[in-house]
């Protein structure tokens, strides 16, 4: 999608519509079930179904949601492969948070020992410490 500064407008392409239905066990996630339609809303069988399971891990940070494709031709399939689709999209997920957390971690800049004689910001301001 383009942003708004770049002078085009966000447009849907017409040959790549899905109807979407959710399913929820209201305890561990969601799957989403993408049917193909064509622009009038009719289903389009040349191209396949596409479900998607989603669901939410805890961390110190708050909830995460994640997002993971399973690879299935019906609901029934899909909801058997939900579980272990979604730890092995927790322990990607997990990897690339421990990944962002080092780069974070590595990017922190350290004053050299040059920067432990600079002023004292009340000196600054003619608030200075009092003369003996």
């Amino acid at each position: 999608m383009s942003s708004a500064t770049d002078g085009r407008q966000a447009t849907m392409d017409s040959t790549q519509i899905y109807r979407e239905e959710t399913f929820t066990d209201r305890k561990v996630g969601t799957i989403r079930r993408l049917t193909p339609v064509g622009a009038d809303g009719s289903v389009h069988s040349a191209r396949s179904v596409i479900f998607v399971g989603q669901a939410q891990v805890m961390t110190p940070m708050g909830a995460v949601p994640i997002s993971f494709e399973l690879d299935a031709l019906t609901l029934d399939a899909a909801i058997a492969k939900f579980g272990a689709a979604a730890e092995q999209a927790v322990q990607q997920t997990m990897r690339e948070l421990q990944e962002l957390r080092r780069e974070q971690a590595s990017s922190l800049v350290i004053p050299d020992a040059g920067g432990a004689s600079l002023p004292n910001p009340s000196d600054l301001l003619g608030r200075g410490r009092p003369r003996r």
